[in-house]
């Protein structure tokens, strides 16, 4: 009886794992998006050259794990 239940596993509901990885992986996008317009808002805003500083290496971070993010799931999305 056991093995039957191996060999004929019952059928997965909800979302596939793919499915779920790619969901997430657009919430982080989304948030990373959201932290980017915030990041470039304090940049035009700041007036002292090591606020700017900061805010030049938080948008430069971010911009990096965008990138990351994009990769990931062009990557997901080749591997369907």
């Amino acid at each position: 009886m056991e093995q039957m239940v191996k060999a004929f596993p019952f059928p997965r509901r909800g979302r596939s794992r793919q499915e779920n990885e790619r969901q997430e992986l657009q919430r982080c996008i989304e948030e990373v998006k959201k932290s980017l317009n915030q990041a470039y808002t304090a940049f035009n805003m700041a007036d002292d050259t090591d606020l700017i500083e900061s805010c030049v290496y938080e948008i430069n971070a971010l911009q990096a794990r965008y990138n990351y993010l994009v990769k990931q799931r062009k990557w997901l999305e080749e591997k369907r």
